[in-house]
């Protein structure tokens, strides 16, 4: 035990006075796959953009994270990240590429970070693997290429995890509160989801540090109490403000911070029921099948054009279009079905789950003969560590009622940490021929090989037979000579090793390229051939990362005029309701996707905000994006600019441009002008913000006085649009619509312009 620690000491002490040269490429590659081409990306998630937008105009605006610059609702989350955000909008200006740049650096830090905290204890080598793995893990860099939270959110909890360790190695409080604190930063990204990680820091403290038990217990409190209030610090402030003086709080119900922490972003996604009209938290079930949350309403139909294209032949046979990811389609946004195996499911074990079999046998490894009583080594204690933050994590999200594909970047630390001191150590068993532990190695790249093979499957259309035969061959072949050659001893062998190492992350490398390669989606990201659709499904034909996204969609009072019929979507199978899906505001008959109640357009599906063409978006032939920035991020990718010359030149003074049901028109008009646009009923149209008698006083103020309206997004704004419709003129077209069109539907159609003046 003194010899290993004090070779761990020399190696530290030797590696102080160079660069490891081998980090240097590890970086380079982490640096590439989150960096490059971030600038094509113009608008980013729009939700999120225009809220930094916003944010730079005032310090109100900036303080509560408001959507809107009227300071009418703000965004569904708290602060910390788009503080951040704006800041970096303020030092390099306002582009897509600026409020993604803190995203992208902190996942190389995350890369950096993991490479300390693994090498420190596992050695440089293991350090080494677990950053190089970090940086393939295809989830990371399709996250922290956009303006979502949960890259800096993971970044934020290794920074915690650095801290904890420091304090169980040099025995001071002061890093355990530093720590503990650090995870209430991480509570103010993203809430409740920062305390995935709190067993983890609990066990590891409580096993690792030899003090009492009464100190542990005194510490731990001490520094818990520290974590909670510093977590609800900003939501205290801003729920103890008078509501008049201070944006709604967006996408909650009783305007709360509070209640959107513990609901919304809480214990409703473990539950599933996230979806809410007007003042209830609660749905019918053919409602909960419409929308699991506000938050990605619209991004179902995110598939790039040339992806629909593709999927016409087998939907015009049909009538119905196969939900994204092909065969097995159980569960929300290609979430899978809950239960044991669900990681190893289409659709999220191609993001995270490409190593797993590696690391369970690398867990077997590094807690072989470790006696529950203990003594346990320092290797032993941050085993404990990660094994605690991937368990309950791993669980969470194998029974979860509600999540995105990109949540999975909380399992890739642990995963990425085994990997690399799993490698070392099970190479060490391996050469040391220790009896059962020396078969672990082969057996790990063996299983690991056959789940490449079944994860990459799916995709043989896109990336071909080749590629997957290739890498089953090689995983098996290399694990059997691996095994025949276990009493042997020589340079063979070591590059055996390391050809294995390269095989099984050949595909997690390619897989994390595609959102270059392919185009990304930044309001649903995700890697994969199909990267650009952000829903993990089979492979889109699409290779042009500037037609990815909703390129194809059009804003509010343009026509598409390209259409194609046949192009309906069928819902995952085993949802509810016959296997029928509603889009919100909706019904849904015998499978096929409805346009809202009301409509006129029987069998078309309308988008928030947008046209309704035969429930089909432009093919890769019809599309109109041609610059070099592609405007995606799940929003309309243009503005209409005749509609806004015509609210520019008509307006008297008004304080909001106009106000429209949800944040998916006002978005792009918020991002291009910096003027206020009220969303009525918050991100989705469904929050209870606005009623007929506040209405009626802020245009008799001269606050608002034009109204878009398209058929979604009521929800609990339904009296208020009601009241519009029968309270206003309706502007005709022609002096707003980007073009005519026999397909202009009105309402149901690209939406209608309302105006309304009382005195």
């Amino acid at each position: 035990m003194k010899h290993m620690n004090s070779e761990v000491k020399e190696e530290r002490t030797s590696n102080k006075k160079r660069i490891d040269l081998f980090l240097v490429p590890i970086v380079l590659i982490a640096a590439f796959l989150n960096l490059f081409k971030i600038w094509t990306d113009e608008y980013a998630n729009a939700y999120y953009t225009a809220a930094v937008k916003s944010m730079l105009q005032s310090f109100h605006n900036f303080f509560y994270a408001s959507f809107d610059p009227g300071g009418y609702v703000t965004i569904d989350k708290p602060p910390v990240v788009f503080w951040i955000q704006t800041i970096s909008a303020k030092i390099f200006g306002f582009h897509g590429w600026s409020v993604i740049l803190p995203q992208a650096l902190a996942g190389i830090g995350s890369v950096l970070l993991l490479y300390v905290l693994v090498k420190r204890t596992f050695g440089v080598w293991a350090g080494r693997f677990a950053a190089l793995a970090m940086a393939l893990t295809p989830i990371v860099p399709a996250v922290s290429r956009t303006n979502n939270i949960d890259s800096m959110l993971v970044f934020t909890l290794l920074v915690a995890t650095w801290m904890l360790f420091r304090a169980v190695r040099t025995a001071k409080f002061g890093w355990v509160l530093a720590a503990f604190a650090m995870i209430g930063v991480a509570f103010n990204m993203k809430m409740l989801q920062a305390y995935m990680v709190l067993p983890a820091f609990y066990v590891f403290y409580v096993v690792a540090t030899k003090i009492t038990w009464k100190k542990k217990i005194a510490f731990l409190t001490t520094a818990t109490a520290l974590m909670l209030a510093v977590s609800v610090s900003w939501a205290v402030v801003v729920d103890s403000t008078s509501a008049d003086k201070r944006p709604y709080m967006g996408s909650s119900q009783t305007n709360s911070v509070l209640e959107l922490a513990f609901g919304y972003n809480g214990i409703n996604r473990l539950t599933g029921n996230t979806s809410v009209t007007g003042s209830s938290h609660k749905q019918p079930a053919q409602a909960q099948q419409q929308t699991a949350s506000s938050e990605t309403k619209q991004t179902s139909n995110s598939n790039a054009e040339s992806s629909q294209s593709s999927n016409q032949s087998k939907s015009s046979s049909s009538k119905k279009m196969q939900a994204p990811g092909g065969g097995n389609q159980n569960g929300m946004f290609n979430t899978g079905n809950p239960g044991p195996f669900r990681l190893f499911q289409k659709g999220l074990s191609d993001q995270i789950s490409w190593l797993l079999p590696f690391v369970i046998f690398s867990i077997v490894g590094l807690f072989a003969g470790v006696k529950f009583k203990g003594p346990y080594t320092t290797k032993q204690k941050e085993s404990l560590f990660w094994l605690a933050w991937l368990l309950p994590v791993a669980v969470f999200f194998s029974i979860a009622g509600f999540f995105h594909q990109y949540y999975l970047i909380m399992l890739a630390p642990p995963i990425a940490a085994f990997a690399g001191a799993g490698a070392v150590a099970l190479w060490s068993m391996y050469k040391q021929r220790n009896g059962w532990k020396s078969w672990l190695l082969p057996g790990g790249i063996l299983t690991t090989a056959a789940l490449q093979v079944y994860i990459m499957s799916p995709y043989v259309s896109s990336i071909g037979v080749a590629s997957i035969a290739g890498v089953g061959a090689l995983g098996v072949i290399l694990a059997l000579v691996l095994a025949v050659r276990k009493e042997r001893k020589n340079a063979v062998t070591n590059y055996l090793g390391v050809a294995a190492m390269v095989v099984l992350l050949a595909m997690p490398a390619y897989w994390a390229m595609t959102p270059i390669i392919y185009g990304g989606n930044s309001m649903l990201p995700a890697a994969g051939p199909d990267s650009s659709s952000g829903m993990g499904g089979p492979p889109s034909t699409a290779t042009n990362s500037k037609q990815s996204g909703f390129n194809g969609m059009q804003p509010p009072g343009s026509s598409s005029g390209n259409s194609s019929s046949n192009n309906q979507m069928q819902p995952p199978s085993g949802s509810s309701n016959g296997g029928q899906m509603q889009m919100p505001g909706g019904s849904s008959n015998n499978g096929q996707m409805q346009p809202p109640s009301g409509s006129s357009n029987s069998g078309e599906m309308q988008m928030p905000g947008g046209s309704s063409n035969n429930s089909q978006m432009p093919n890769s032939s019809s599309s109109k994006s041609s610059s070099s920035k592609r405007k995606s991020g799940g929003m309309n990718a243009e503005v209409n600019k005749k509609l806004l010359n015509y609210l520019t030149k008509n307006n008297t003074g008004e304080k909001y441009l106009f106000a429209t049901t949800d944040s998916t028109s006002a978005a792009p008009y918020i991002i291009e002008t910096g003027k206020p646009v009220m969303a009525m009923g918050g991100f989705s149209g469904s929050d209870p913000i606005l009623t007929v008698s506040k209405l009626k006083a802020m245009i008799k103020k001269g606050e608002v006085k034009y109204f878009y309206l398209s058929g979604m997004g009521k929800g609990g704004q339904s009296d208020v649009i009601t009241w519009i419709k029968e309270n206003s003129k309706e502007i005709p077209s022609s002096k707003w619509q980007s073009t005519s069109s026999s397909s202009q539907q009105g309402p149901s159609g690209n939406g209608t312009l309302y105006e309304i003046t009382l005195k």
